[in-house]
């Protein structure tokens, strides 16, 4: 088990004396009984979102604490995944002087990120076999390196990384290492929120956008050291989850039995494309993936991806992206769209 991670040492100083802003809801929050709420200047016509939501998310955490097995006191819940980066980057990150490290080819979030915070992104590449260049990772380490942020299973390759690599990395490292595990539910690997307890440094991020269905209602969760998640909690808008969304995720979370089916599903219909994939000329490899899509490289990436969109079929073409030269990356749809994309794989010449 690592030391105790030092946040006095790696977030920012203006955010350590920072005085959050304290709401109406954080100030009062009800136990029980008919209250008379006057204190948030807020419309009393009842219209089920006249009141401002609960800006601790309480009982949407415990419900994910149950399922999770996770302590409350150690989940951040955000506007979407892209909402907990970014406090992530405003909270330990010094715009103009700190770095983070990433590994092309990535969620491409993160560079976006880094230069909307004045923050220097070191790319270091993975393999050409899409695995971490664990070596390359430590030797390119600056002093002003905050954080380490990848993807695991990745987008766009679909691999999970070699646990021993990530290993090495958390080992190595005492910033912050950021493990998103949007795609994490597709996968037969174990998820790293049962390696919180021996990682102080250690950031988990999930989503309800991927295998829960729940794109539209942007919740993304974070899970790490108290410290951390309080520290977030300093800084964040005081009502960044709104009602419905609290209302909707906890809904989905109650159908944790149709929520594995569908995942069940989808890997089920992801592993009958790959057959097909193989079978034709113009696909040149297909790459294993833990997620809920494939990558693939082909002979002319812009000219297959047009012939798709021609046949109403839209993928992604991940032909910019390192490594990725004439690639495309193709979602699991339903069983049906499934059947379709398999049918226009092959009429293509």
């Amino acid at each position: 088990m690592k030391p105790g991670f030092n946040i006095q040492k790696w977030a920012r100083l203006s955010v350590l004396g920072l005085k959050p802003y304290a709401s109406a809801r954080d100030e009062f929050m009800s136990k029980g009984g008919d209250m008379v709420f006057l204190d948030a200047n807020e419309n009393p016509f009842e219209t089920a979102v006249n009141r401002y939501p609960d800006p601790n998310q309480s009982s949407l955490k415990a419900r994910i604490s149950d399922l999770r097995g996770i302590q409350p006191e150690k989940i951040f819940l955000g506007n979407g995944s892209d909402e907990i980066l970014d406090l992530l980057f405003r909270a330990f990150c010094e715009p103009g002087k700190d770095a983070i490290l990433t590994m092309p080819p990535t969620f491409g979030m993160y560079k976006v990120l880094a230069g909307l915070n004045q923050v220097e992104n070191i790319e270091v590449p993975l393999r050409p076999d899409f695995e971490i260049d664990v070596e390359a990772v430590l030797e390119s380490i600056p002093s002003t390196c905050k954080m380490i942020m990848f993807c695991s299973p990745n987008n766009p390759t679909g691999n999970s990384f070699s646990p021993d690599s990530i290993r090495a990395i958390l080992n190595s490292f005492e910033g912050l290492v950021v493990i998103d595990e949007a795609y994490i539910d597709f996968s037969a690997n174990d998820s790293w929120l049962f390696q919180l307890p021996k990682y102080p440094n250690l950031i988990v991020t999930q989503t309800l956008s991927k295998a829960y269905g729940q794109a539209g209602i942007r919740l993304g969760i974070a899970y790490a050291d108290p410290q951390i998640i309080e520290l977030l909690h300093k800084i964040k808008l005081p009502y960044n989850v709104n009602v419905l969304t609290q209302q909707w995720a906890k809904e989905r979370l109650e159908k944790q039995d149709k929520i594995a089916a569908e995942v069940k599903e989808i890997i089920s219909e992801r592993e009958k494309l790959y057959p097909v994939l193989n079978a034709i000329s113009w696909v040149e490899e297909t790459y294993p993936s833990d997620a809920n899509f494939i990558l693939i490289r082909v002979d002319d990436g812009d000219k297959r991806y047009h012939q798709l969109i021609e046949h109403g079929i839209v993928v992604r073409n991940r032909s910019t992206q390192k490594h990725c030269a004439n690639t495309l990356r193709i979602t699991i749809g339903t069983p049906e769209e499934n059947q379709l994309i398999r049918k226009i794989l092959k009429e293509i010449r």
